[in-house]
């Protein structure tokens, strides 16, 4: 590397340093302060305790959010006329998760999910298509899992100053489908709104427009995958309370589900915000914030976050025997 490549490069990577220095600093912050307000001996002994074949449970259950996911990858990758072994989709997510739990971004983990999916695709721009459009119903099912969690917390009085009115969380999932459907339901309109872009590159900028609105169009003519991979998507966000559900018996904290199914996506929509290190401080900020307003004591709320956590981490250590086994010389030649 010449002199002018380095000093061109020293300020983007003395950026990144900065930033991840200050996700860490909130994250240590957070903590530090969450810890500085709990009795330590008691948070330790309760995680002592906790029941083993529940937490045995709780590993079950987010192998079945594995699947689900996985399942509707593959849905979304079929309207592109593209077929995947199930398999081979399983075992990308499996290191995709990986990357998520032990690299500071959860972009890492769609990196590698697009890495595995262009060759197949012919085409960056469609595998990462495919991907956003993932995330984006995903989140819109997040939505409604924590709308009729609140409502229903709400409803059959199960105990909770919901800490987000339902309202609220209705009238997002509804912004969020409305603002979403114009992509679907008029691609070519997307195009003309991205048009602008092309005056830093006309042709490359303008050929991945078109290959945007193309997978748009491709989507819009296969709506019963769409809704699949939306009924798949809350089915995820379902299976993610029961399991922060059996983290919670596995520990005997007293919560019912309907809250859970309000503090969990609410988790994961804080844990979104570029603030932190992989979500750690803000999660167990929200999860101490929303078992506070139901009477709970910090250190159930800080239990039942970082040994959900925990398991996560456990579960992804399989993404990282994947990605030895990938790149692994025997791999690499296909030998037996």
């Amino acid at each position: 590397m010449d002199i002018e490549t380095q000093l061109e490069a020293t300020p983007s990577r003395a950026r990144q340093l900065l930033i991840a220095l200050g996700k860490a600093v909130v994250s240590i912050g957070l903590l530090a302060l969450l810890f500085s307000r709990t009795d330590l001996p008691s948070l330790w002994h309760d995680v002592q305790k906790a029941s083993a074949p529940w937490l045995v449970a709780g590993l079950a259950l987010y192998l079945l959010v594995m699947l689900i996911s996985t399942w509707r990858w593959a849905l979304l990758l079929s309207a592109q006329r593209l077929q995947l072994p199930q398999r081979t989709l399983f075992a990308s997510y499996l290191v995709a998760t990986f990357f998520n739990n032990f690299l500071p971004s959860n972009i890492g983990g769609d990196v590698i999910r697009i890495r595995d999916t262009a060759g197949p695709a012919r085409s960056k721009t469609l595998a990462t298509t495919v991907i956003l459009m993932d995330r984006g119903l995903g989140l819109i099912g997040l939505v409604l899992v924590a709308a009729v969690g609140a409502t229903a917390a709400v409803k059959v009085g199960a105990g909770m100053a919901v800490p987000v009115w339902p309202v609220w969380l209705w009238a997002g999932f509804v912004l969020a489908a409305v603002v979403s459907a114009p992509a679907l339901m008029a691609p070519a309109g997307v195009g003309r709104l991205l048009q602008p872009l092309t005056v830093f590159h006309p042709e490359w900028v303008g050929n991945r427009i078109t290959c945007v609105t193309d997978a748009l169009s491709r989507f819009r003519q296969h709506p019963r995958v769409l809704l699949g991979c939306f009924v798949g998507a809350v089915l995820v966000q379902a299976v993610l309370v029961v399991f922060y559900a059996a983290v919670a018996r596995s520990l005997n904290v007293p919560i019912a589900a309907w809250n859970l199914a309000v503090i969990v996506p609410l988790s994961f929509v804080v844990q979104m915000l570029p603030v932190s290190v992989n979500g750690f401080g803000v999660r167990e900020a929200t999860f101490s914030f929303c078992f506070a307003r139901l009477g709970l004591p910090i250190e159930s709320a800080l239990a039942v976050s970082l040994v959900g956590t925990a398991l996560v981490m456990l579960f992804s250590l399989s993404g990282a025997a994947v990605y030895v086994a990938r790149r692994s010389p025997r791999a690499a030649h296909g030998t037996a």
